[in-house]
């Protein structure tokens, strides 16, 4: 089936799954083969959750250390729980790396969404822009009285086109933001929301307040915490350079650029502490991030150090 399964059923796929894992009750695997027959679609949907939930099985099993922490972890799941798990881990190093590989069940019943590494671009049917950056996922709520999109995770670049009657809005887990004409990128991160303008004015109304309370012009950056809207300093990172596969540095830390690198890329990427003050400047792409790694020892006097697929690590060079 080439076309993803309405999201409403696949919620009701995955809720299946969650029931009858560990389950032996004959009338509920009944009942759910009652409903995979009821609808083709039902049978799609029910195929891929199977599918992806064997390979993201297969994938774990291929990290150092992650046997023992997913051993049996589906089995203590409370149903209540599980569309949670699907989305956040808080079970140490390499369970943050498996938070973000849960992420393909939010991309997946998101409107727009990108994997790790893969950045895509969608023309809106207002004619607006919409850019997506690594590991990221966006809801669409368009209709006759407003323009909203929904910011689930990571980053986003918008060029919103004119309507008066509809501001474009952005809403995400800190604020509401409203563009003012405007091209500007939205980054969602553990913490924090960053806002960076380019082009126009955003206004910003974060989430506790629940008005605006800044309004952020062209060439500012904004620090949104759900409680407040800070003017921040400016970045040593130019924030909209991804959009073109580019990451574009000046008098960066070498800690956070690994970490940003580690955004684009599977596994577990360790910066050394005798070199995380290092800095570099450059442009760099995306598109492979082994050959950008490779690139580093003939800059900085670092070694990079590969144990595995998944495991690199950047120290001083010996």
């Amino acid at each position: 089936m080439s076309a993803a399964p309405d999201p409403r059923v696949v919620k009701q796929a995955i809720q299946w799954t969650l029931r009858l894992n560990g389950n032996a009750d004959a009338e509920l695997h009944s009942a759910c083969q009652h409903w995979r027959q009821a609808d083709p679609e039902h049978e799609a949907a029910w195929r891929r959750v199977q599918t992806l939930n064997s390979e993201l099985a297969a994938s774990y099993q291929a990290v150092p250390g992650a046997h023992a922490v997913l051993e049996n972890t589906t089995q203590r799941l409370q149903r209540r729980q599980a569309l949670k798990l699907l989305s956040t881990f808080a079970l140490g190093a390499s369970a943050l790396w498996l938070a973000r590989e849960v992420a393909p069940w939010q991309r997946w019943l998101a409107d727009y969404s990108t994997a790790t590494g893969e950045r895509r671009r969608f023309t809106l049917a207002d004619g607006s822009l919409l850019q997506l950056n690594t590991d990221s996922a966006v809801n669409l709520r368009f209709d006759a009285r407003q323009r909203l999109l929904i910011l689930e995770r990571g980053e986003m670049l918008v060029s919103a086109a004119r309507d008066v009657a509809r501001p474009l809005r952005v809403r995400n887990r800190d604020g509401l933001f409203e563009a003012l004409g405007t091209r500007f990128v939205l980054r969602q991160d553990e913490r924090s929301t960053r806002l960076s303008v380019e082009d126009g004015s955003v206004a910003i109304a974060p989430r506790v307040r629940g008005q605006t309370t800044a309004i952020a012009e062209a060439g500012q950056t904004y620090a949104i915490n759900g409680d407040s809207a800070l003017l921040a300093e400016r970045s040593n990172m130019d924030s909209s350079a991804w959009a073109d596969g580019l990451i574009v540095t000046r008098d960066m830390r070498l800690a956070d650029f690994l970490a940003e690198i580690g955004r684009y890329r599977y596994g577990h990427l360790h910066c050394d502490a005798s070199v995380a003050d290092l800095r570099l400047s450059g442009v760099f792409r995306l598109d492979d991030t082994d050959k950008l790694l490779a690139l580093l020892p003939q800059t900085l006097p670092v070694q990079v150090e590969k144990r595995t697929d998944w495991w690199v690590t950047v120290s001083a060079r010996g």
